[in-house]
């Protein structure tokens, strides 16, 4: 065996059958990402000979004699970029980044052919996080990037401080590590929806070469947590253990083993014996709350944290404002349907992970790919008893995330096993592993009632809503109170009712993912808002616009007013007018096929910026020697863009540019503590405490050069590289050895509690054509409007709502976790799971409302989740006015389509182009 990779030789033999992407993976060439194991998602695509190769396909055998190129070796010797590297930098063709090795070695072997067909040449590459409109910016050569002044960068463009590191295949994220002696784990898990384990036979696991131990429930702690990753962890049910004798759903853990490989571990887990119980389950919420349906969870209420175990539900919300029936019968129409939405996927294209070992001063450092490192870290000393300062949690860059890493899945078994073994040891989740052994979307059951008068008041709304959260409660409660929540508040009615129910089923356990529960109960209130006009003969955008609430009044909902939320900046009325606008302009949009149904709708959503009780943040900001600046954050970084914000918001209260700012973040070691990225926290809160170090810094710099300068404070003024004063200049440099020479701090911090919160508004308009003779759907065109405050950064906020909205269309009309009537887990890859391509997304008109925010750092609000929440309503209500049919059940695959449209003979209406 000899290749030649990036113009070094290699001549190490493969492993039988080792693929070429662990190959190269092996030799250190980190930038080749693994994605799905199958040849799916494009992350591992490398040059063989100059042409592109899916490398996770591609026998490491057969390079033999051939050349290899990886995205390292893209770039010139001299370490000048290649072209489209550079087009990627200059347009920020990406956000967290993962897939972006792909799509540059794809793009960097396209002819001009293929060039003029971007929705072919891409056909092999998947994205998650941007919508792919960055991306073709990227191949066409579109500039998004600014360089504005020194402490001008907030409100600017500025490009991702990692984006070199990005593109070059340098970017370090959880596995592009080198660990001396790592060893690896692998998962045996359950076959059986609910059973009991009698006996676990593992002397034949242990005889396997190259094994070092197997872990069974024998070794775990006998204590209870949460997988969920919230500040405060009673907020959440204790009924999950590291291994359980007990198992709930299939594909549950129920041993561990480690080993020199992957390979070793997984023949390992083949080899162990069980005897189970099997015992009856259930996979149906509403079946799970009857009398005599089986417990899932056998538990003492109070103890775990669970509202009734013996009906198996897990949390509920009850509540009543006014009087519902007689706010029924004041109207003179109602609207009385159940919607339904099904199980998604957060398809990061980095899968869950963790690499544990002891450092030299014999702590416990965690490598994860998580959301929440300080609070994992605190679960993990809960858990096994060891003090905050003995442990290190570390996330590199995150491949992705969308709530689906606000949980502990694998740092407490990694953990275990380094605990045992005192070695360093790796879990990586296989795609396959993703759907069936992490978490999902919560599918929920939404029955609505709503009543209007002929003014089109409405009078009256109810809910009923029943949220499958599987066989562990997870988020369970809080996905169920917040769906409920804004998505009530946003409208006022003098009469509104609900009944909510978290509800354990023997199925893969739901968990945290974009929008948090308000995307399923928005896309049923919506939906029954534009039914309910309908049946008043109103326009239905005129018909919400007269019942949404105004910005001085109260947010109100049957569970009653939080009292730290307010409508701090209100731009509601700004995106209704973004979307009357889209109306009018008819002739804008692509043209629809002749003989095609046509029909527009919208929808409107509300989210608070930032969870209840509280979320913190620390932050540090200090003077460097060299004049230069070290920002210190906890907070995590997975193409939400926080990184660029903070450095934005640091460089314009020290008035100089990003450059010379320096970032560490999401790592235990270096702040005091951060809740985490997740909530749409990462600007309002995370942000607030950058602004607070970095104008304390500012102040404490101002200070000691007039005194030490003997000037007026108010003379001096901070500039990129010195403090000036009315006789000449005191670099940073000449301030910093000053400061130190008198023992004076040269370093501040800064906090935020989480606390006021202010809420974020948004819209999204379509114009769809569908095909009556197939059910085939074509979006036209696409406009979200986005109340997002003071954006900190147009061209990243622009990408955070096209990301969203991408991904809620995904949820939307194919994306859907299937698990048959024993609760198996049926949906194994991303081919049998149908992510967005490049073809399916369109490129969507984004706008930003003119408002500044009361609460948020500099009047910025969230925009990280929110884009997602109206997206299924408003192409519901657009399919509803181009067929006449109300589509109550997600997603809205073509089969469906077509026999909703043939049950009610729209499959015979033909229209032409001006309909």
């Amino acid at each position: 065996m000899k290749v030649e990779v990036n113009g070094r030789s290699h001549e190490e033999e493969p492993r039988p059958g080792q693929c070429l992407r662990t190959y190269l993976r092996e030799r250190g060439w980190f930038g080749v990402k693994k994605g799905c194991d199958q040849g799916d998602c494009g992350a591992c695509t490398v040059h063989v000979d100059g042409k592109p190769v899916h490398s996770c396909l591609y026998p490491a055998f057969r390079a033999d004699g051939h050349r290899v190129t990886t995205v390292e070796g893209l770039a010139s010797p001299e370490g000048d970029l290649h072209p489209v590297q550079q087009k990627f930098l200059d347009a920020q063709g990406f956000q967290c980044g993962f897939c972006t090795a792909g799509f540059l070695m794809t793009t960097a072997a396209l002819d001009e052919d293929e060039l003029a067909d971007l929705a072919r040449a891409f056909k092999g590459n998947l994205c998650r996080c941007t919508g792919y409109r960055a991306i073709e910016d990227a191949v066409r050569g579109v500039k998004n990037t600014e360089e504005p002044a020194p402490g001008e960068s907030v409100g600017r463009s500025l490009p991702a401080p990692a984006g070199p590191q990005v593109v070059t295949g340098t970017a370090r994220y959880t596995f592009d590590v080198d660990v001396p002696g790592l060893l690896h784990m692998k998962l045996l898990r359950s076959p059986h929806a609910h059973a009991r384990i009698l006996a676990i036979d593992t002397s034949a696991a242990l005889r396997v070469h190259g094994v070092h131990a197997v872990f069974t429930h024998y070794d775990a702690p006998e204590r209870h947590f949460s997988t969920a990753r919230h500040e405060h962890p009673e907020e959440d049910p204790n009924d999950t253990r590291v291994l359980d004798d007990t198992v709930r759903y299939i594909g549950q853990r129920v041993a561990a083993v480690v080993a020199d490989s992957e390979g070793a571990a997984e023949e390992g887990c083949r080899r162990i014996e069980v005897t189970y119980e099997v015992l009856p389950a259930v996979v149906d919420p509403e079946e799970a709350m009857r009398p005599g349906a089986p417990i899932v969870h056998d538990k003492d209420a109070k103890t775990h944290r669970i509202s009734r175990p013996e009906n198996n539900v897990v949390g509920e919300a009850h509540g009543e404002i006014g009087d519902i029936e007689a706010g029924f019968a004041e109207a003179d129409a109602v609207y009385e349907d159940t919607f339904r939405t099904q199980r998604g996927q957060h398809a990061s294209l980095e899968t869950h992970g963790a690499v544990a070992w002891f450092d030299e001063d014999g702590r416990l450092t965690v490598r994860t790919s998580s959301q929440t490192p300080f609070l994992t870290r605190r679960a993990l000393c809960a858990l096994y008893d060891l003090p905050l300062e003995q442990v290190r949690v570390v996330a590199g860059r995150v491949g992705g995330g969308f709530g689906g890493k606000q949980e502990m899945l694998v740092e407490d078994i990694v953990a275990l096993a380094v605990l045992k073994l005192r070695k360093p040891v790796k879990l990586e989740y296989t795609r396959a592993e993703q759907f069936y052994g992490a978490t999902t979307r919560h599918p929920f059951t939404i029955h609505v009632k709503a009543g209007a008068r002929r003014d089109g008041v409405l009078t009256a709304l109810q809910l009923r809503v029943v949220a499958n959260t599987g066989a562990y409660g997870n988020h369970g409660p809080a996905v169920m109170f917040h769906s409920v929540g804004e998505s009530m508040a946003i409208y006022r009615a003098l009469n509104k009712k609900v009944d909510a129910y978290s509800v354990y089923t023997h199925t893969v356990p739901a968990g945290a993912f974009r929008g948090y529960g308000l995307g399923q109960v928005m896309f049923a209130v919506e939906s029954a808002f534009d039914e309910l006009a309908r049946r008043l003969d109103l326009d239905p955008l005129e018909f919400k616009a007269r019942n949404v609430i105004g910005a001085d009044e109260p947010m109100v909902t049957p569970g009653g007013h939080e009292e730290d939320l307010h409508i701090a900046s209100y731009g509601l009325d700004q995106c209704i007018g973004i979307v009357r606008r889209a109306q009018a302009e008819t002739d804008a949009g692509l043209p629809a096929p002749e003989g095609w149904l046509v029909g527009e709708g919208a929808a409107l959503a509300m989210i608070a910026t930032g969870p209840p009780g509280g979320h913190i943040a620390d932050a540090k900001a200090t003077l460097l020697p060299d004049g230069t600046f070290d920002l210190a954050v906890g907070t995590a970084e997975f193409g939400n863009g926080t990184t660029t914000v903070h450095k934005q918001i640091a460089a314009g209260e020290l008035a100089t540019t990003v450059d010379r700012i320096t970032i560490r973040q999401s790592d235990t070691d270096v702040v005091r503590h951060d809740t985490g990225a997740f909530a749409s926290t990462g600007t309002v809160v995370a942000g607030k405490a950058t602004l607070r170090a970095s104008r304390a810094l500012a102040d404490m710099l101002l200070d000691f050069a007039a005194a030490h300068l003997h000037v007026p404070r108010a003379d001096c003024r901070l500039a990129e590289e010195a403090v000036l004063h009315p006789t000449g200049r005191l670099t940073l440099k000449d301030l910093y050895a000053a400061a130190r020479a008198v023992g004076a701090e040269v370093t501040a911090d800064g906090n935020f509690g989480g606390t006021p919160r202010s809420v974020a508004f948004n819209a999204q308009w379509f114009k769809v054509a569908v095909d009556p003779g197939t059910g085939e759907i074509r979006i036209l065109r696409s406009v979200h409007a986005a109340d997002a405050g003071k954006v900190m950064n147009p061209m990243q906020c622009r990408g955070q709502v096209e990301g969203g909205v991408a991904q809620a269309l995904g949820s939307t009309l194919f994306e859907n976790v299937r698990i048959d009537a024993h609760g198996k887990v049926e949906t194994f890859a991303f081919r049998q799971y149908r992510l967005p391509q490049y073809a399916d997304i369109p490129r969507t008109e984004v706008h930003f409302m003119d408002t500044a925010d009361a609460i948020g750092p500099l009047g910025a609000k969230s925009m990280s989740e929110s884009p997602f929440n109206p997206v299924a309503p408003a192409f519901a209500n657009a399919l509803r006015d181009a067929t006449g049919v109300r589509f109550t059940e997600l997603p809205f695959t073509r089969d469906r389509v077509w026999r909703a449209m043939r049950d009610a003979g729209a499959t015979d209406q033909r229209v032409s182009n001006s309909s």
